[in-house]
Order: C-alpha cells, then structure tokens, then sequence
C-alpha cells in the first residue's frame, strides 16, 4: 500500500466539549489513534497536517455551566487549558490544537452558511419546538431528555441516544422532560433555518457505494441512514452561546446548530494553522487538492455526523475534498458500561497519567484500541500489557542487548564478524517488519500494527535465545560481537516500527544507538548502528507497574 509520491494527509480529530474531564476512552476512541496515525505518516514523507480544538459551544456546555452556577465561558476556560496538559502528557503531536471560540471559525461558519443559502440548500419554516414554561425559554436538543423510541433507553438525549448511537429529534422521546425544571416541555411554534438533507439522498447513496476499505460498522451505519431515507434538518438553534447567524431574518437569540458549526471547525482550523505560519493560503492544499487524503478519528456515536451529515455539507458547500476514510472506533467499557464524563463511568486521564509513563499508557492502549468491537478495559489488564509485554518483551531486549555491549565491549558498537544464514535472515526481517507495520497502519489498522512491531522484537529475543552471547563471550568473542551488532541493528529497526507508537523512548533508543537525529519524525527505514560508535547512557526504557500502588 505504499505510495512513492509524498501526499497531503489531513488527520481530523473529533472536537472535544469544553465541559469536562477526558477520560480513557476518548483516548483509545480518536486521539491516540490519530497521533499514531499522523506519526507514521510523516515518517513516511507525507505532508500531514493534524487538527483539532475544543468545541466550546452549544447545549452540552451550557447545561454543564448551567449546573454548576457558572458562565459557560468560566466552564471553557477550566477545561480547554486541561486538554493541552492531556496531550503534552501523552506526547499528542498536534500541529493545531484550537477552539471553536476563535474569529476565523466565526468566519469560516458564517461564510459556510452563506454559501449553502447561496445554493439554495437552507431555507426558513417555522416549526413547533419544546418550551420550558416554568424557565420560561425554549428547550435545545440537550435540554430535553426522555426514553429513546428505539432502544428504550431512559436518559436519551434530544439529539442523540447515548445508549444505541441513534440521532434524534427532540420531539422523538418518549415522555419527555425539562433538563432545566425537570417539568413536562409543551410545544410552541418557533422560525428557524432548514438544511435540505433530503435532497443530498441519491449523491449520498452513490458516494458510500463507491468507498473501499472503510470499516464496515462506519460503512453499515451510513448506509443504513441513507437507505432509511435522509430528512430535513434544523441549521439553527434558539441558542445564544454559539456563533450568531450572519443574516438577520430571524431576529436575535438564534445561533448556527453547533453540530454543524463543529464539523466545519476541521476547515476553521487549517485556516487558522495557515494563518500562524503567516502562508493564509496553504489550507487549501489539504482541502481542494484532490490528491490530498482527509481522515476523520472519531468514535462510534460520531459516525453520523463525519460518515453522512459532513459530507453532505460538504457536497452542499462544493470545492471541498470529501472523506478520504472515517476509522471510527468502537467504545472502551469499564465494567460493561461506555466510558463517559457525563455519567462517571471509567476514571479520569488524569489518574492515570499521574500513575503511569506516557509510553506505556500508550502501549496498553494502542493493544485494546475497540477498532471493531467494544472493549473492555481495566486498570489490572493495562498493568499485566505493560509487565508482560512492554516491559518482558521489549524493555528487556534493549536492556539485555546494551547491558551486555556494555559489559562486554566498553559500551562501543562491536565490529562484527561473518555473517551466518541465521545472521542474515534475521537482519532480512528487518525490512519485512517494517513493510508488514507500513501496511497495517496505512489501512489504519493500528492494533495489528504495534502487535506486528512487537513480534519483530519476540523475533529478536529468540535470536539472542539461539546465539547465547553470555555464553560465547567465554570463549568467543568474535561471534559475540556479530551476535551484538546484529542485534542492535534490529533494535534500531524495530525502535523505528514502534516510533508511532512509542515516541518518547524509540527516540531515546534511537539517539542512544547513533542513528541520525530527527525534528519531528525519523524516517522509516532501518537505520544502521555503525560499528565504533560509543552507546549512549539508556537506563531502563521502561518500570514495572506496581498494582498494589494503583490506589
């Protein structure tokens, strides 16, 4: 699957609300996939731009401040600035991580809009809409709970059901209620802009047929959308807090639907990046070259919106690049349950970057990614990932290998003697590891990546098994010098397959064995270990988890 000609990749990664603490799964969902995505694909030579930003607007986060006596601006700027301590701590290599809150986003919406008016895809109803007679205010989506129509869940939402994944409308629930009062909502009649999604059927229907290698939970909920038919869709909300409608047709009190106004934040946000470099126009090369590839990380319950709702938008708007691949993921469940802020289910990534190192977090996860089922996590299996296979496997060789060059060659880089077959097919792997994890992470199939990068190094512990270098280092030291030298060759080789994964340590590994220095990416190929070259102080890559400690 590899491409000789670098490419554009632009990786698109869901916008968290500015509400509360992140958790876990929203790790394993979108933003440790992305970054694994994004490095490897710059390893490779691809010019990626990866972006993202806290969506600060709509109900979710007026309810939030709503409840806690705050204004929702107070309630951003708690959470946003905790999101970027969240990916300095986990090594989240963003080239733009923004908020919804920014004038280039207000322009980019209200041009957005524009453009769908202009072509005729909005129009203005009035409709009926769920009213608060105690608050004395209209109810948006996330103000009106009730029992989901489909599943029965009883704390659905109004706009979706949290349970089975379905969007809603407010007046699908089942004996709804207030958020605000808790009261029976009523209906009065309310003017609003309409997106005319019905018309976006057939091109949709045509364009999800034509997809290839997209998972196919993403595919089957799309097209399941479409087949069921698409319907009109309200473009606004009686809703303040948001960005304010550039026409004044409806008066004041109305904002863009922070649904839509959100997905078009992955164009705000190259926008805004181009800006930074002082290039205003390089965005375009991610967004109208269509040679450029777009990925969506999102998890499941946001299939909807990037699989169906933002093409759409996107084929409403015109000149700009459609989904290249949406790799939803699944849920993480703690105890059965979906992780959630909202609800307290599972612990806050806080705990655990307080408990354990960033590379091996990333490890555990990156092994238990829910690419195409639910997976349950909990704090015993990250543990047991980390002693038995990060630290057993892995740790262990680097730590063997450079111990005994140490010991037994003054910490220098051996010069080795003839090859044998052995010697040579081992070093041959070399290259099929790397090609095999190459392949599996373009088709964004990152599990399978890191457990293919660490059989590269399973395949290195049992070479060292066959040589035993402890043992001809009593009487041969030739053939321990070639036994050392082939392995350090593919401890560099396989520093490079986990780099992705594991960038804080493969890039400690890599300078430590004199590969050559890199700014954000090393390229991905095997490196040599040159022969002379003095090893630089490692130290163990990475500790044992205490269990007993994880209070």
């Amino acid at each position: 699957m590899n491409h000789a000609q670098p490419k554009k990749v632009l990786v698109a990664v869901a916008w968290p609300y500015a509400q509360g603490s992140l958790h876990l799964g929203h790790m394993a969902g979108a933003y440790l996939p992305s970054d694994i995505f994004a490095r490897f694909r710059r390893s490779v030579g691809d010019d990626v731009l990866m972006v993202s930003g806290s969506d600060i607007h709509g109900t979710p986060i007026t309810v939030k401040a709503d409840d806690l006596g705050w204004t929702p601006q107070e309630l951003v700027d708690k959470y946003h600035p905790e999101f970027l301590t969240y990916w300095k701590d986990l090594d989240i290599d963003w080239d733009l991580f923004t908020s919804t809150g920014t004038d280039t986003h207000k322009a980019v919406v209200q041009d957005f809009f524009l453009t769908l008016l202009e072509n005729g895809h909005l129009y203005r109803d009035t409709s009926e809409q769920y009213f608060d007679e105690t608050a004395e205010r209209f109810l948006p989506d996330r103000y009106v709970e009730g029992t989901c129509p489909h599943c029965g869940y009883v704390d659905a939402r109004g706009d979706q059901c949290d349970n089975c994944g379905r969007t809603l409308d407010p007046v699908d629930l089942i004996n709804p209620r207030s958020k605000l009062s808790g009261a029976t909502p009523v209906m009065r009649e309310t003017e609003h802009f309409y997106w005319k999604l019905s018309a976006f059927n057939e091109p949709m229907a045509e364009w999800l047929s034509s997809l290839k290698g997209w998972r196919r939970h993403v595919v089957n909920f799309a097209v399941g959308m479409v087949d069921d038919g698409l319907h009109d869709r309200a473009f606004t909300r009686d809703l303040t807090w948001g960005v304010p409608l550039p026409v004044d047709d409806l008066g004041d009190g109305k904002s863009i639907y922070v649904w839509w106004e959100a997905l078009m934040g992955y164009v705000s946000a190259a926008q805004e990046w181009s800006q930074i470099q002082g290039r205003p126009d390089a965005w375009k090369q991610w967004w109208h070259d269509p040679d450029a590839e777009t990925y969506y990380f999102i998890g499941k319950d946001n299939i909807p919106f990037h699989a169906v709702y933002w093409p759409a938008l996107i084929m409403g708007h015109g000149g700009l690049n459609l989904p290249t691949d949406v790799p939803a993921n699944q849920y993480v469940t703690f105890g059965g349950q979906k992780a959630s802020k909202s609800r307290g289910v599972g612990r806050p990534l806080g705990w655990y970057l307080d408990r354990f190192e960033s590379d091996a977090l990333r490890y555990a996860l990156a092994r238990s990614f829910p690419e195409s089922n639910d997976t349950d996590l909990t704090d015993v299996e990250i543990a047991r990932r980390i002693n038995e296979e990060l630290v057993a496997t892995w740790g262990n060789l680097v730590n063997r290998v450079v111990s005994m060059t140490n010991r037994y060659f003054d910490g220098v880089v051996p010069e080795p003697g003839p090859l044998t077959d052995a010697d040579q097919v081992i070093l041959a792997g070399r290259g099929e590891t790397l090609n095999d994890v190459s392949d599996l992470i373009y088709s964004v199939k990152l599990r399978s990546g890191i457990a293919r990068a660490m059989e590269g190094a399973s395949e290195a512990n049992a070479y060292l098994s066959d040589m035993v270098p402890w043992s001809t280092a009593k009487t041969d030291m030739e053939r321990t010098g070639t036994t050392l030298w082939v392995a350090l060759q593919l401890i560099a080789s396989n520093a490079i397959a986990l780099w992705p994964y594991l960038p804080d340590t493969s890039s400690r590994v890599l300078s430590a064995l004199g590969a050559p220095e890199f700014d954000r990416a090393p390229e991905w190929e095997s490196p040599d270990v040159i022969s002379g070259t003095k090893l630089a102080d490692l130290g163990p890559l990475f500790a044992k988890v205490d269990l007993d400690t994880l209070t």
